[in-house]
């Protein structure tokens, strides 16, 4: 399932949209996305999932996706290296909101995105020009930790699913982050079809 509504409705609050990312600097793995509207009454303890412990967010995301209205996107790694992670970062955000806009039936009333760009101009399926780009969004307004939460989680329990496929690169630890270990075993075992070959360790790597 990549998006959903909550049975209980979203009220006659206005539809304001959280975006935010996970897995642009890792080594492997894809690129996740999540836009979250939340919904009342609210889980408590929110923030940036960076902040969080991984037991605390673990008790987060299934309140979430409970009690708020959300979208996922997952943009592979054979796309990052078609396109380069900053447009599949902004394809993964276009697609996690289009896919909660689906869901609720209707447009929201404003879109409010972790960072400092947007995808207005920069992918052609994004359609809400007045999104709003927030340098530490994910630790100042509650939907962007949200929407943090659900991507970071989704990604990483796709990263432990991976590590089974290919258990020497430690994946379940380190997301596909290039650490020591994760390094080590590049240099013993080589890339596999979820490393990123146009990110230069693997690149190099790879031509050994």
């Amino acid at each position: 399932m990549l998006s959903a509504t909550p049975e209980t409705g979203l009220g006659a609050a206005p539809l304001i949209v959280g975006v935010d990312e996970a897995g642009r600097g890792p080594l492997a793995g894809p690129v996740v996305a999540a836009a979250v509207v939340l919904c009342k009454p609210c889980p408590e303890g929110l923030d940036d999932s960076k902040r969080l412990s991984s037991k605390k967010r673990g008790l987060l995301e299934p309140r979430i996706r409970e009690s708020c209205a959300w979208g996922l996107a997952v943009v592979e790694p054979e796309e990052i290296d078609r396109i380069n992670i900053f447009q599949a970062t902004m394809q993964a955000m276009t697609l996690a909101v289009t896919r909660l806009v689906d869901a609720l039936g209707r447009d929201p009333d404003q879109v409010l995105i972790d960072g400092n760009m947007s995808p207005h101009g920069r992918n052609p399926g994004w359609r809400w020009p007045d999104a709003r780009p927030i340098v530490g969004g994910d630790g100042k307004e509650k939907c962007i930790g949200a929407a943090s939460i659900l991507a970071k989680e989704h990604r990483d329990r796709m990263m432990r699913e991976a590590a089974e496929r290919h258990p020497h690169y430690g994946w379940e630890r380190n997301a596909g982050y290039g650490t020591a270990e994760h390094m080590e075993a590049l240099r013993r075992h080589g890339p596999t079809p979820l490393h990123r070959r146009s990110f230069a360790p693997v690149a190099q790597l790879a031509l050994l």
